[in-house]
């Protein structure tokens, strides 16, 4: 159980429990906020909520905050999303010139037919999938898309 929760529990404000424990309201501030606190500070408050000093020092598993993990998750997930992004105009970018070049060759060769079109329209499509994969206009089938069934279903 975390400091601010046993606080609360006991109906006291922080400048209350500092009181009680000899210390500063903003060491308790601090504490709460998560940093560390020294051993004469973590006796002196297991002292005032007559618990073990271990039993302040790191909460349950149980109990730990969801959020930070969902905060890592939604950076993991951004970061993803912005490296997927750039390899897919890296990619349009490499297209472009190197068709552009292709055309160029084509223009100014003997040939008679315009040959640098097959290459652009193959990998055209490529360019086309990977911009599917990178925009998702279909969200069907998506990871999110499966956990809103998920959910959906455990629901029901």
């Amino acid at each position: 159980m975390t400091l601010r929760t046993r606080r609360i529990q006991k109906g006291w404000s922080q400048e209350q429990l500092a009181q009680l424990c000899g210390l500063s309201l903003r060491t308790i501030q601090r504490f709460e906020k998560g940093e560390n606190a020294s051993l004469e500070t973590l006796n002196s408050l297991a002292a005032v909520f007559e618990v073990p000093t271990q039993d302040l020092q790191t909460p349950p598993a149980a109990e730990v905050d969801g959020s930070a993990t969902r905060d890592k998750k939604k950076l993991r997930r951004a970061r993803r999303q912005v490296r997927n992004l750039k390899g897919f105009y890296v990619h349009l970018l490499i297209y472009g010139l190197v068709i552009a070049l292709l055309g160029t060759i084509n223009l100014f060769s003997a040939s008679s037919s315009f040959w640098a079109i097959w290459p652009a329209l193959g990998w055209g499509c490529g360019i086309a999938m990977h911009g599917f994969l990178v925009f998702k206009p279909f969200s069907v089938f998506s990871s999110e898309w499966t956990q809103n069934q998920m959910d959906k279903r455990v629901r029901e």
